[in-house]
């Protein structure tokens, strides 16, 4: 059965777009998706009150949620609740769970929590989090379908982008192919990307740009709609108009699964 789940990322209450958080409540309410996936950064500075702005939001979605934090959810300017109790306020405003889990008809998606209070920017996949992985992915699927996994941070960078690499990731890439992992959804650079996993070509990385931030790196506000049969996804990429009123479709791409490799629909 095919199944649909919207993914969007890098909200960044607080830095934000107030014109634009109904065109997309609006977008993501009238694809038909049954399950919304956050891939982090719900905040800019993770103050209460940009948690209660990004609860506020969430709260106007039809469907369930699925968020995991980014590095801008637990505060940067407060270093003593930082180190001590950094995800205090995201597991009062947003969920008590850093790694959530929804297993859909055909499908599982798996949170991971990919950062990191003591690193500013760069993520980290830790054991416990693949271990977490290992048994969300391992769970009976209806004829097997599809393992998602979704982490703030990206597996690897596109072309020409330096910011170092999260830790622990080679280890995670084989780790998570080995045991079923299929899609990794993530954010935090601020640029859509879709394509197969360079060091892991079994896995397929889509990356949502931002959703609402004013940091667009020349690029739209956008979210994704993943459409899902058991061995193929069809990615439908919708920006924001250049009036903000609206989100409207930007492309449209195909990837099938064929011998434990993804490859570009023809």
């Amino acid at each position: 059965m095919t199944a649909r789940i919207a993914h969007l990322s890098d909200l960044h209450f607080g830095r934000d777009r107030p014109e634009l958080a109904e065109p997309l409540a609006e977008a993501i309410n009238a694809a038909g998706v049954e399950l919304v996936v956050v891939s982090g950064d719900l905040t800019q500075r993770a103050r209460h009150a940009q948690f209660r702005a990004a609860r506020a939001f969430l709260d106007r979605l039809d469907a369930p949620i699925l968020a995991v934090p980014g590095n801008h959810d637990t505060p940067l300017d407060n270093v003593a609740v930082r180190m001590v109790r950094p995800w205090a306020r995201y597991r009062r405003h947003i969920s008590r769970d850093l790694q959530p889990t929804h297993a859909g008809d055909g499908y599982v998606v798996c949170g991971l929590n990919s950062a990191d209070p003591r690193a500013l920017q760069r993520g980290r996949l830790r054991w416990s989090a693949l271990a977490h992985a290992e048994r969300c992915l391992s769970a009976p699927r209806e004829g097997r379908g599809l393992g998602i996994v979704a982490l703030h941070h990206p597996p690897e960078d596109a072309p020409g982008v330096t910011k170092r690499p999260m830790r622990g990731v080679s280890t995670g890439l084989r780790v998570l192919s080995a045991r079923g992992a299929d899609i990794l959804l993530c954010g935090h650079l601020h640029v859509w990307r879709a394509s197969p996993v360079q060091a892991a070509a079994g896995l397929l990385l889509v990356q949502a740009g931002t959703g609402l931030s004013t940091r667009v790196r020349g690029e739209p506000n956008d979210f994704n709609v993943l459409t899902l049969d058991p061995s193929a996804v069809t990615i439908e990429r919708l920006g924001a108009s250049d009036a903000g009123d609206r989100f409207e479709t930007l492309s449209r791409s195909r990837f099938e699964k064929v011998s434990d490799r993804w490859q570009a629909a023809r």
